[in-house]
């Protein structure tokens, strides 16, 4: 059982900047700032690449979609293989490879053989890179600071990008008017070396366990089942899917916009990503107080609707002086609403579980962009680039509206082990027999009756999340009152990984479910292991 990373804290944390106390925050964090400004300079310079190789609004959208598709598509295994390997070494993996992606971009330009298809292809794959980073980096978080400011650093983090975000595209267009496309991609190799010497240089606590690793499939199994039993994380994914799918309009256009919309050069299109970065950064630095007059949901809110307003203006107001302003308050609503839903996802998900949660997120997150870019992108070239940020306004409008319906989770169980389970004697029984069957016998009084069965019900949706299936409350018709909870698990190792994966909110829950039991001993627990039968 995992025992080395923290949880997310319950009340508020102890100041916006007070993850840089830890040493190994400050390390990442800078580094990684470092990356970001790098990886911005090679996306402009990939954008506007496009728009000299086939400046067809569908191709340049794709260049956005070749980014976040690999994360829509890989992020579940990528999030299973950091729950069950060591993220440090993942980590520096990773990033090597997203540093000889960079490489091989700026040779194809210098040696002539640079074509739309190369550019995306290259592009691709080093958003498999990314993909791959994204869920341990994510996870590692809780590694790096105390739980009482967990929550500070995820929007430090969040702060990060987009402080990158306003330097990063200003720096990449002064790059590209002064140095050309290849130097661009040369400096984000060099800026990725630094977070790879970053990761080398950490070294995270141990996280041990007396089980052995889950197998890749299980633990993606895993992960999905966890998912499909939280309705707190499907209330953040249903949330992050709605925002992201709109948001992703403007984001996947802007070079379009930039050039033929309001006619400026790629110094401009810089500075409109500056001016986008520089909301955000101003919105992170703001969230903290706005936290205290608002709740998350607020946020979410207005954020969609923000982005909403800025999305039709942008479409119907085509005014080169206007457009920064726009994207500022674009940066600012963006920042709002990804901390929030970031927040939000992890502050649910227990450590056992973290990455592959984070990783369902990250799927949702770039699941949307990606499919958001080439609607828009699309409809662009049918229409044209003011009709698709209309559309796309008057959607997050209307069903970002209708989304919040769906309440964000306040994040406030205790999601640290409680060990509470008996410990098995599981040396007595092969890791693999199974499936195992668990009875669970309860007596409640006839008053207690009504109540107790929608609590059994409820609690068995936590049965299920950590690996339950089968479930079944039955009672004894010869004496009424007598409940039978069964429910299996796969084997007995299984079993035994559901003895580490109960919480301490589980225990409160699972204490008050008790409570309807009337009798001088508990609740008798029984276990029956399927038998191995010879060939």
């Amino acid at each position: 059982m995992t025992t080395t990373q923290q949880q997310p804290a319950a009340t508020p944390s102890a100041g916006a900047f007070a993850p840089f106390r830890s040493r190994a925050f400050r390390v990442i964090w800078t580094a990684t700032l470092i990356s970001n400004i790098g990886m911005w300079m090679k996306d402009v310079a990939s954008g506007w690449l496009m728009t000299e190789l086939s400046p067809s609004p569908l191709m340049v959208a794709l260049v956005q979609a070749a980014l976040t598709l690999p994360i829509f598509l890989l992020a579940l295994p990528a999030g299973a293989v950091a729950d069950i390997v060591d993220r440090r070494r993942l980590l520096v993996a990773v990033q090597s490879l997203i540093a000889l992606v960079a490489v091989a971009l700026a040779l194809a330009v210098v040696a002539d053989v640079m074509a739309p298809w190369v550019l995306l292809a290259l592009t691709f794959l080093g958003g498999v890179g990314a993909a791959l980073a994204a869920p341990a980096f994510q996870a590692a978080v809780p590694d790096l600071v105390d739980k009482a400011t967990l929550r500070s650093a995820v929007a430090l983090n969040s702060m990060g990008i987009n402080v990158a975000r306003a330097i990063g595209p200003a720096l990449g267009g002064l790059v590209l008017a002064t140095a050309g496309v290849a130097a661009a991609y040369a400096l984000d190799a060099l800026s990725t070396l630094v977070v790879v010497a970053a990761f080398l240089w950490w070294r995270p606590p141990l996280r041990q366990t007396a089980l052995p690793p889950e197998s890749l499939g299980s633990a993606i199994a895993t992960g999905v089942r966890y998912a499909a039993a939280s309705p707190e994380l499907k209330a953040v994914l249903l949330r992050a899917g709605v925002f992201f799918l709109f948001a992703s309009a403007y984001w996947a256009l802007l070079p379009l916009i930039a050039r033929d919309q309001l006619g400026g050069g790629s110094t401009y299109y810089g500075f409109l990503l500056t001016a986008l970065g520089a909301g955000a950064v101003t919105g992170a630095l703001s969230l903290p107080h706005l936290a205290k007059r608002a709740s998350p949901d607020v946020l979410v809110t207005v954020g969609t609707l923000l982005t909403a307003s800025v999305t039709a203006v942008l479409g119907l107001v085509p005014n080169k002086a206007l457009a920064p302003i726009l994207l500022f308050l674009a940066g600012a609503a963006w920042i709002a609403v990804l901390t929030n839903l970031n927040v939000a996802a992890q502050s649910i998900l227990p450590n056992w579980v973290r990455a592959r949660g984070l990783a369902i997120y990250l799927t949702v997150f770039y699941g949307a962009m990606t499919l958001g870019s080439a609607i828009w992108g699309q409809i662009a070239s049918m229409l044209s680039l003011s009709a698709a940020l209309v559309i796309a306004a008057a959607c997050a409008t209307v069903i970002g509206g209708i989304a919040t319906l769906v309440r964000l989770p306040k994040g406030e169980a205790d999601l640290t082990p409680s060990l509470h389970w008996p410990e098995l004697a599981h040396s007595a029984v092969e890791d693999h027999r199974g499936p195992v069957l668990i009875e669970i016998t309860y007596t409640v009084p006839a008053e207690l009756r009504d109540a107790f069965i929608p609590a059994a019900v409820a609690f068995s949706r936590r049965r299920r999340r950590d690996g339950a299936f089968g479930w079944r409350l039955l009672e004894d018709p010869n004496e009424p009152g007598r409940f039978l909870e069964v429910f299996f698990a796969a084997s007995w190792l299984e079993h035994l990984r559901q003895h580490s994966r109960v919480t301490k909110s589980d225990a409160e829950a699972q204490a008050a479910l008790a409570g309807f039991h009337r009798s001088a001993t508990p609740p008798e627990v029984r276990h029956w292991v399927g038998m191995s039968h010879p060939h």
